[in-house]
């Protein structure tokens, strides 16, 4: 049995509480009694970041900054290799510092210095000795390599010295449908078990066969485990899929067998009214990532419409948070501004950003929809620094006002998953996060002369990439 005071409680009700003791028992609250008031603490639900990758390096680090997404992506390929443990370690470090509980690791950037289970291994490892809960989805696809469906087109466009590359960097044969769904089966055999869950990672329907996302849905129903992918996350991406799929994308998929509350969806940028009814009819969560969206020139998605049509959302960073500093709160805030309405007509409630902050990316990351800070509930918990936020007040300001003012990060003292402190004043208690970071960044240094190839003709690319896509007209 342990304490956590709280001067104010968040997500234990409609309103805040104040001067709460939480007891702490078996990874969960076990009672809220009476605290000395003073306590100096904002407690609330641990952030679950609904839609990540672990990935090894932030955007500003390896160029592409201010690229939009498909001619961003190449850039990932000049991220040297390092040690599989070690970036995830910093990854999930940086994520627990910025306030996430629990993470969806959509692993896309395989290091591949050793076997892919191992590798998982180590990246499940890293999680439990960080602390956090972590769904590890393993990524799956078998089309479009290089762009959607016109690769000849784009092949044509650049230099043969830059085509060569592109061949020998993107254009490799995938794994068999049968074969990567069966390696995510061993993958989940493998890891599974304290606070790491293995989720089926289709990359997005522009890059997946209809025999691998058929395959995915029919061993989902099969077996309970949940699905996580991209969908419609930017512009290009509704035109191929109003060319490739008139009668209706997400109808589609829907007679697929994939939609349903098993299945979680990235971005949803560029969904449609009838598209948001149907996935909300089917239980699937649409994960929002307003930060990466912005960065990328994906564009806003429609929260507030979402949310009127009953569809569940959560929250992600996506490896790309507004200042690249694996903020949650920030994130929060930034949603809240993008999502909470014009004028006087709102579209998102405070206590509906938090559910989507918490509850659903909780649910989204393990299939359980138990969150919050009520008795019974996981003990994942933020702890801020109350009375810094409360310095400067003259009247009582809600906690959540406050918040949506104001808080990040750095208001952060501590965080607890299952009970477990995971940081504490501040600072990661499980790894040196500090000398993991120097040491990673030595590693990706060190690693450059593995994608000099790359970097050669990355300029070219780039603009190959965003004349290609530029050619396609507008749309929505």
């Amino acid at each position: 049995m342990s304490t956590l005071d709280a001067e104010r409680l968040l997500g234990a009700g409609d309103a805040a509480l104040s001067d709460v003791r939480l007891m702490l028992e078996g990874g969960r609250i076990a009672a809220h009694l009476p605290a000395p008031s003073g306590a100096g603490s904002l407690v609330l639900p641990a952030f679950a970041n609904a839609h990540d990758h672990a990935r090894v390096t932030r955007a500003s680090q390896g160029g592409g900054v201010g690229a939009a997404l498909e001619a961003w992506l190449p850039y990932l390929a000049l991220i040297p290799s390092v040690d599989p443990w070690l970036a995830s370690a910093v990854a999930f470090g940086r994520s627990a510092r910025g306030g996430a509980g629990a993470v969806m690791a959509h692993y896309t950037r395989v290091q591949g210095l050793v076997d892919y289970a191992e590798e998982a291994r180590a990246v499940a490892q890293a999680a439990r000795e960080v602390g956090l809960r972590m769904a590890f989805a393993v990524s799956m696809r078998d089309a479009n390599p290089l762009v959607y469906d016109r690769e000849d087109a784009m092949l044509a466009r650049l230099s043969p010295t830059a085509a060569d590359v592109a061949r020998r960097r993107f254009m490799r044969a995938p794994m068999p449908a049968a074969e990567q769904v069966a390696l995510a089966e061993t993958v989940a055999a493998e890891i599974e078990g304290d606070l790491v869950t293995v989720q089926f990672g289709p990359a997005g329907p522009q890059w997946c066969s209809e025999a691998l996302l058929s395959l995915i849905a029919e061993r989902s129903a099969a077996t309970g485990r949940r699905v996580h992918m991209h969908l419609l996350e930017t512009q290009a991406q509704r035109l191929w899929a109003d060319a490739r799929h008139p009668e209706g994308l997400v109808v589609w998929l829907d007679r697929l067998g994939l939609l349903s509350e098993r299945l979680s969806l990235a971005h949803g940028v560029w969904l449609r009214p009838d598209e948001m009814e149907l996935l909300a009819e089917r239980g699937a969560t649409v994960v929002t990532n307003a930060s990466s969206n912005l960065g990328l020139a994906s564009g806003v998605a429609k929260v507030g419409d979402m949310v009127a049509r009953g569809l569940r959302v959560a929250i992600g960073l996506d490896g790309m948070a507004l200042d690249e500093d694996e903020d949650a709160l920030r994130e929060m805030r930034l949603d809240w501004l993008l999502h909470r309405g014009w004028g006087h007509r709102p579209a998102l409630s405070q206590a509906g950003l938090l559910e989507m902050a918490t509850a659903h990316g909780r649910f989204a990351i393990t299939g359980d929809a138990g969150a919050g800070a009520a008795p019974g509930a996981p003990a994942d918990l933020l702890t801020l620094d109350w009375a810094a936020l409360s310095a400067e007040l003259i009247e009582d300001v809600p906690p959540m006002d406050l918040l949506m003012a104001k808080g990040t990060a750095a208001h952060i003292r501590g965080l607890r998953v299952a009970g477990r402190e995971v940081v504490a004043d501040g600072r990661v208690t499980g790894v040196d996060l500090p000398a993991l970071e120097a040491e990673l960044l030595a590693a990706l240094r060190a690693g450059r002369g593995q994608t000099e190839d790359l970097r050669a003709v990355m300029p070219e690319l780039r603009a190959a990439f965003a004349d290609h896509f530029a050619a396609e007209p507008p749309c929505c």
